[in-house]
């Protein structure tokens, strides 16, 4: 399984638009299920940083997860584009696995 786990800083005002643009029933959401390989999102809200937040989305592989971005890429990168209105800096922290 893939996690791929995001880092947002949402802009002052914008964090109601950015949790809806982010939560599991938002656009992005609905594009992922899109496809097979799609396992879920999560989305976290830092305790003591409003304006932070974190993203963690499952797939069944990293293969499967760039072969969806790859076939959806325009509507990916409009998605993409919208939500910079919303924050200030977005960071891949990274692509992992659970281990058993």
């Amino acid at each position: 399984m893939l996690v791929v786990v995001w880092e947002y800083r949402a802009r002052p005002g914008r964090e109601e638009e950015f949790e809806s643009a982010y939560r599991p029933d938002g656009p992005w959401g609905e594009l992922f299920r899109e496809s097979p390989g799609f396992i879920s999102t999560t989305l976290m809200k830092d305790l003591r940083d409003p304006l932070r937040f974190l993203v963690a989305d499952r797939w069944t592989s990293e293969t499967t997860y760039e072969e969806f971005k790859r076939s959806v890429a325009e509507r990916y990168l409009d998605l993409s584009d919208r939500g910079r209105r919303l924050y200030e800096r977005e960071i891949e922290i990274g692509r992992f696995d659970f281990l058993d």
